[in-house]
């Protein structure tokens, strides 16, 4: 797949938002560590948190509160150079594990000079295997970018850089069901993924790398708090343009299926019947 941008229209969309329920800022504010504590290092007067993966343990953060619904900004930069066998994951996942709902970005590391790959994936009740694989159209690892999601009662927007790659639409009245129930936590987290993460486990973690490091940035999240939907009259990711997925994003979409690698939609060995859900959210 060629590796150079083709042209793309990008709609950019300013929106002023009022200080009220929106978080950017420190995170010892808005996060606290979940995992590995000594590998979790705060830089920049707290506006940079850099996760660490060693030989001794991986790590990880999650957001002190929980949200229904909202709009969501991460910059994140990946783990340079020999990647392979790391993930990278930043994720939103409800507290009930065995009927969690869950939204994934996960960064699955490779040798260096090769291309990471972005697994996005959906959880409703519990249940997943909705796996979409993408390349990136840059280097992760150079420079920070902006990873969001736009969350509303009648669809999910997964983009990066702006640019959608994966828009999850609510489904119900064919009985698919929908992220609507369950307030979700922001995580991530950086782990040993080797029995699967590069060229299906064929390549495992050299840890003679380590330690591997991935760093967040700038992050800013508009949302309703603590499960409180009702707040979605007020917001403006929950305006009418937001409710549907325009022709400008479809442009973009099609742009980033150019380095898609792997949809569950697609693929007959797992799913024989294509799921229902497939002819609706790929657009």
């Amino acid at each position: 797949m060629s590796r150079g941008r083709a042209a793309v229209v990008v709609v950019v969309v300013i929106v002023v938002i009022a200080s009220s329920g929106v978080a950017e800022g420190r995170y010892s504010g808005d996060f606290e560590v979940t995992w590995g504590p000594d590998n979790v290092k705060s830089f920049n007067n707290d506006h940079v948190l850099k996760i660490v993966l060693d030989n001794v343990t991986a790590s990880g953060f999650g957001s002190k509160k929980s949200y229904l619904f909202g709009s969501f900004q991460m910059n994140m930069k990946l783990v340079r150079g020999n990647s392979a066998g790391t993930v990278t994951a930043y994720y939103f996942a409800s507290d009930k594990d065995d009927i969690r709902d869950e939204l994934d970005f996960e960064f699955l590391g490779n040798v260096s000079g090769q291309p990471y790959i972005l697994q996005t994936n959906v959880f409703w009740n519990g249940t997943g295997g909705r796996e979409q694989r993408n390349y990136l159209w840059f280097d992760p690892a150079a420079a920070y970018h902006n990873y969001s999601v736009i969350w509303n009662p009648y669809q999910i927007i997964m983009a990066v850089d702006g640019i959608p790659i994966r828009v999850v639409k609510n489904n119900e009245d064919i009985g698919i069901p929908y992220l609507r129930l369950q307030p979700m936590k922001i995580y991530a987290s950086i782990w040993d993924g080797s029995i699967w993460a590069t060229q299906g486990g064929a390549i495992k973690i050299n840890w003679a790398k380590s330690p591997f490091v991935a760093s967040f940035g700038k992050y800013s999240f508009d949302a309703c708090k603590n499960g409180k939907a009702s707040c979605t009259r007020k917001r403006w990711w929950n305006n009418p343009p937001y409710q549907t997925f325009n022709v400008d994003q479809q442009s973009q979409l099609q742009y980033a299926n150019q380095y898609k690698v792997y949809d569950y939609c697609e693929d007959k060995e797992r799913y024989p019947d294509t799921p229902i859900e497939c002819a609706r959210n790929n657009i």
